[in-house]
This record gives C-alpha cells, structure tokens and sequence, in this order.
C-alpha cells in the first residue's frame, strides 16, 4: 500500500500522463496518483488524506479554485499546473505556487518531494 496520495487534476490525458510519469519516476510504489479530470471528481477527493495536489485550473466543469480553498483549509500543499495566467487566481489563493504549462517534469517531481517532505524516496530505494 501506497504511503501517500497525491491528487492530479487535469482533463487532458496526455498532460496527465507526463504529471502521473513525472511523479511515478521519482517516488514508484510509495505515492497512490488520484487521476481526475473534472471539478465534480476533484470535489469528491478534497475529503481523502493527500500529500499534496496539483491542480490545472481549467478542467471539466469549470475552474478548480473552490477545490484549492478548500484543500488549502485542510493544509494540503497545492501547485495550479495550467495554461492560464496567474494573474487570473483569486486573490485569496495567488500564495499558491504556479507552474505554467508547458511545465517541466522536473518542476513536477520537486514540488512533490517537497509536500512529502522526504529527501528523495527512489535514492532510498536504490
């Protein structure tokens, strides 16, 4: 069983796959990747433990700024993974960090690793 979880929000499959990739590289077994891509199933996951999120703001449904408030009450790390200018996050939530797409999956992995808080999980494995 998976020692964290991790929520990816994003309704292309092919961006979530190089965001499930990227995380799934560096941390393998250790990380449970919660794949959704609307705002209705992001919504539904707000209520699971999670290491951290990385949310796209544009997804089906619309925007997923009441899924980051509300995760961000729980104290859950948050990253928006988008297209989107980040002038356009609501004032209450621009302290959130924002990686524009086309995003590196090494950006990725760190913001990862740092929510989970452990030095390198695939150094510890090897």
């Amino acid at each position: 069983m998976a020692d964290f979880r991790v929520l990816i929000v994003e309704d292309d499959p092919f961006i979530a796959m190089d965001i499930e990739s990227a995380v799934a590289e560096q941390f393998g077994d250790e990380v449970e990747l919660i794949v959704v891509g609307s705002v209705a199933e992001a919504r539904r996951m707000t209520a699971k433990q999670l290491a951290c999120a990385l949310l796209d703001i544009d997804v089906v449904g619309g925007k997923t700024f009441d899924v980051a408030s509300a995760l961000q009450e729980r104290g859950t790390p948050i990253v928006f993974v988008s297209g989107a200018a980040p002038h356009e996050v609501p004032a209450a939530l621009r302290d959130i960090r924002f990686l524009r797409k086309p995003f590196s999956t090494r950006e990725v992995a760190a913001f990862v690793k740092g929510a989970i808080g452990l030095p390198g999980l695939k150094a510890m494995q090897g």
